[in-house]
């Protein structure tokens, strides 16, 4: 097997992934601003590094996945500190901040279950770690790198800078930084424009407020990041996860704080994924074009032609490599549902095929499966090249589906190499992938329900109560359901 090769967005090199502890990785993506409901640019982040996190493990790394919840305020831009989204929300909604906070923490949680996603490791609150970010305020201000105006503290980028490459990540220069940065609320309390709160002073009609040794006041939003990874993962860890439009000044900025706190790089490799466009368009709500994850699974957006299942939103994502663009459109979903349906009902098939010693084994065809199998592997330690390992399964589906057609109908494969290929199905369309068959889980919810009515139905004959008996029988029936009464006392069932 090919070593593990990882794009690097601060080296903007493929580098091969080589974990600090060796058979541990450490990994912090950002997550969600619990102040709203999460919509579809939110999906990809997500599901690419539940992928991520999901191969590690296959790899044999024990992984600790910190994926944090920003609950305190997170700020539309950087420099709008007074405006909490939160706090904003609340009022607007009629609830309490933390009412607000769990209601979107549910429905964030609700969708990553829809999605197949595993639960991380740990997943931090920021209102969980004031503590821990002001212990970090007050070593960046010790070390002359933060200054405390009006109750508030800001990062002295400027002074970072002269020192260390301020904007490697993002590839921002300092000097454009200058010149660029927009005319925001308390920009006058800043020695330099570029500079970023740590610590914001509360207003009066601020909620959410916490005491500092710089008064009342709640924490900036990057300051958040860099306590919890460094509380959960230490002052050095293998892997921060998250979208592009988080490099700057998000991720920047964390590094920043980080390296003056903690003396050294926070992570060791940086992974962004792309953006999501919809029909070529940047998703955003100035376009009017955003489509919330509820109303992708029920079809309810202007901009939708139907209702898309969750694994279809899944599939449809790990098309296309993670640092790529991926463009939304109907057509794009109504492809990949079918193109899933594919997949899964091949899959299927291949589960129900056994060795047949009465045919002629293809051993030129076994040794397509047994080399395409392999080389999942090398896509996937190709910096997690989903598209690719998808390209190779639908290769391998036109061989399975020439066997369940009758094309290949005299010949066969070894039982050894059915077995290959079936577990490797099994770990790269579930344990990797993290697809499910929707219609597998839907039958299955189907026949619990119809067991249960066959076991209330026979009580009821049992005590001769054919009132009821009849009743789920004719019930049944009107709605293209037909109940059997066997001849050894078993009941059965069959749609219509």
């Amino acid at each position: 097997m090919t070593s593990l090769k990882v794009h690097n967005s601060y080296s903007r090199q493929k580098e091969e992934f080589k974990s600090i502890t060796p058979g541990h990785v450490g990994m912090y993506v950002c997550g969600p601003t619990v102040s709203g409901e999460s919509h579809l640019g939110h999906a990809r982040p997500f599901i690419t590094f539940d992928v991520i996190y999901r191969y590690l493990i296959y790899l044999g790394y024990k992984v600790r996945y910190v994926r944090n919840i920003t609950d305190a305020g997170h700020f539309e831009e950087e420099g709008r500190e007074a405006e909490d989204k939160i706090s904003k929300k609340a009022v607007i909604e009629k609830l309490e901040p933390m009412e607000l906070v769990q209601k979107y923490t549910n429905l964030f949680h609700w969708a990553m279950h829809q999605f197949n996603n595993l639960e991380p490791s740990i997943e931090p609150t920021a209102t969980g770690h004031i503590v821990e970010q002001i212990e970090m305020i007050k070593k960046i201000m010790a070390d002359g790198y933060a200054y405390e105006v009006n109750g508030s503290v800001y990062f002295d980028v400027k002074k970072y800078a002269e020192k260390y490459p301020y904007g490697k990540l993002s590839g921002r220069v300092i000097d454009d930084l200058l010149e660029t940065t927009r005319d925001l609320e308390n920009q006058e309390e800043k020695k330099n424009k570029q500079d970023f709160a740590l610590w914001k002073s509360a207003p009066a009609e601020h909620i959410m407020r916490w005491e500092s040794p710089w008064g009342e006041g709640f924490p900036g939003w990057h300051i958040e990041c860099s306590a919890m990874s460094t509380k959960y993962l230490g002052d050095e860890f293998d892997i921060h996860g998250g979208g592009m439009d988080l490099m700057f000044p998000h991720h920047e900025s964390e590094i920043a704080q980080s390296n003056i706190c903690n003396h050294k790089l926070p992570a060791r490799y940086w992974l962004h994924n792309n953006m999501i466009t919809i029909n070529g368009k940047k998703m955003g709500k100035s376009y009017g074009n955003q489509i919330m994850l509820s109303q992708l699974f029920s079809g309810k957006h202007p901009l939708l032609q139907q209702a898309y299942s969750p694994m279809t939103i899944r599939f449809f994502i790990l098309q296309t490599h993670y640092r790529s663009t991926l463009d939304f459109s109907n057509e794009a979903l109504i492809a990949a549902e079918k193109g899933l349906k594919r997949l899964m009902e091949a899959y299927q098939e291949l589960k129900k095929m056994e060795y047949d010693p009465s045919k002629e084994r293809d051993e030129k065809l076994e040794s397509l499966f047994y080399a395409s199998g392999a080389e999942l592997d090398d896509f996937m330690n190709d910096d997690f090249s989903t598209a690719k390992v998808l390209a190779n399964l639908f290769s391998l589906v036109n061989h399975i589906n020439s066997f369940k057609s009758g094309t290949l109908e005299k010949t066969t494969l070894s039982a050894d190499c059915f077995a290959y290929v079936k577990s490797r199905f099994k770990i790269y369309i579930e344990d990797i992938l993290g697809l499910k068959d929707e219609n597998e889980s839907e039958h299955s919810r189907l026949n619990g329900l119809m067991n249960l009515l066959i076991d209330i139905r026979k009580e009821a004959k049992s005590k001769k109560d054919y009132a009821t008996s009849d009743k789920i029988r004719n019930q049944l029936q009107q709605l293209g359901i037909l109940l059997k009464d066997e001849k050894d006392g078993r009941m059965s069932y069959q749609l219509e």
